[in-house]
């Protein structure tokens, strides 16, 4: 099989920005509803060890009636800006602090024009990835997925950086099975119960051992390395600000009518874009990703809704699956993985 090139062909670093005029302070009242979206990602067995369902649809606590409803309490406000404290003073004589604007960089409620996606150039640095031996004993597989969210960290920050964006390390449980956790994503949102997923609601990859299939990859780290890639790319959707955007352009088109379901396709398939830029960038930086983990990756990744149990085509056929995660693989760049500017055919 041919495997497609290996070269990732540059990046551009985060640059920081100079000022101008010196450092300026924005303060404003705000009222900040959050709508947060549980992102989940997977790979499932189908019934035979060759067939596989990657990821398991997109849980998202949509907005509903309440969310916006105002309190039946009157409230008159006077703002003082004594020593850069605001302060909101109701008719019972309290003041209670209000919500300031955070300085620095902030997440941005787009999806095909986030600023993740403003320059052709923007792409992941080449970084030497170190890690740990894979085993399949819960010590040993921490291990590894440790050691590989510490490069993600390391390629990512320097992208969401460049592109003025936030950035957060995700933690990450690795529990025997989800049962030993408690999450407030649940499940993950899935319908199938066997799949490792990303909770933004506590910036938590899950990645239970019971839900990876090691009875499938057995002691080749690659696809493993690819599954926690594409569940970081949930996360880089969530600093970015695209999970807010799509949780709420899926809500107002119904979560499972045609276009919903286009949707949650699109992030899907971004997300697998997202794991081949990964892949693809540590494997010419001369270390633990080498050839035989970037091919295990690249040949793990005939999943999708071709053979999902509940017949929902929420994640994208097989082939765009293995198509996006190889053109991610093989161009390294953001925009490239934009799946929100491409035709429905090609996220079907």
């Amino acid at each position: 099989m041919t495997f497609g090139p290996r070269f990732a062909p540059g990046y551009r670093p985060y640059v920081a920005k100079k000022s101008n005029t010196g450092l300026i302070v924005a303060v404003s009242i705000i009222g900040i509803v959050a709508v947060v979206g549980g992102l989940i990602a997977a790979v499932a067995l189908t019934g035979g060890n060759s067939r596989h369902v990657a990821d398991a649809g997109y849980s998202s606590a949509y907005p509903t009636e309440t969310d916006s409803a105002t309190t039946s309490e009157e409230t008159t406000e006077t703002t003082s800006s004594t020593e850069g404290t605001t302060t909101r003073e109701t008719t019972s004589g309290r003041e209670t602090p209000t919500s300031q604007t955070p300085s620095g960089p902030h997440s941005v409620a787009k999806t095909g024009d986030n600023p993740l996606f403003a320059s052709p150039n923007f792409g992941l640095q080449n970084v030497s990835c170190s890690l740990s031996r894979w085993a399949t004993d819960q010590a040993s597989v921490t291990r590894f997925f440790q050691s590989g969210l510490t490069c993600l960290d390391a390629m990512w920050s320097k992208a969401l950086g460049g592109a003025d964006l936030p950035f957060e390390s995700p933690k990450l449980a690795v529990p025997r099975s989800l049962s030993e956790s408690s999450t407030p994503c649940g499940s993950g949102g899935t319908t199938t119960g066997v799949t490792p997923f990303y909770c933004p609601s506590n910036n938590t990859i899950y990645m239970p051992m019971d839900r990876i299939e090691i009875d499938v990859w057995g002691n080749h780290p690659g696809p493993y390395l690819s599954i926690l890639a594409h569940e970081y790319g949930h996360h880089v959707q969530n600093m970015a600000g695209i999970s807010d955007a799509y949780g709420e352009q899926r809500y107002d088109a119904g979560a499972d009518s045609a276009v919903g379901l286009e949707l949650s396709r699109r992030m899907e398939l971004e997300a697998q874009c997202f794991s081949g830029m990964f892949l693809g960038s540590a494997s010419v930086s001369g270390g633990s990703v080498d050839k035989n983990i970037y091919n295990e990756a690249w040949n793990a990744q005939d999943r999708g809704d071709d053979y999902a149990r509940n017949g929902k085509r929420d994640h994208g056929s097989a082939k765009h699956n293995i198509s996006w995660w190889q053109h991610g693989a093989t161009t390294n760049r953001s925009q490239q993985c934009n799946t929100w500017t491409a035709s429905s055919g090609d996220v079907s």
